[in-house]
């Protein structure tokens, strides 16, 4: 393996990696984009991208009023019922 691919495939793990630390501390509840870039160490740039590549993945994350400004909001799908017919209404409480 060249260091070339080293360096690619150890990139892309590091922006896996991030993807689930953002997706984590949104489940969590509580974090605006600033909070998450300076409690994950990077740009909010760079959180906005990673809240993107969640979305675009399938992720129900929404953006919530709060008194202290604004937080993401990590939605999930309720579970089909019994009858096997899917539910696409969303869980109002948080995840």
């Amino acid at each position: 393996v060249s260091a070339l691919q080293q360096m690619l495939y150890q990139r892309s793990l590091d922006i896996e990696n991030r993807l689930d630390s953002v997706l984590e501390l949104i489940r969590h509840g509580g974090y605006s984009t600033p909070m998450l870039a300076e409690k994950l160490g990077v740009s909010i740039p760079t959180v906005s991208r990673g809240v993107t590549a969640l979305r675009q993945r399938g992720h129900d994350i929404r953006s919530t009023r709060t008194d202290d400004g604004w937080s993401f909001v990590l939605y999930q799908k309720k579970p089909p019922n019994t009858a096997g017919e899917t539910n696409s209404r969303l869980k109002e409480a948080r995840v």
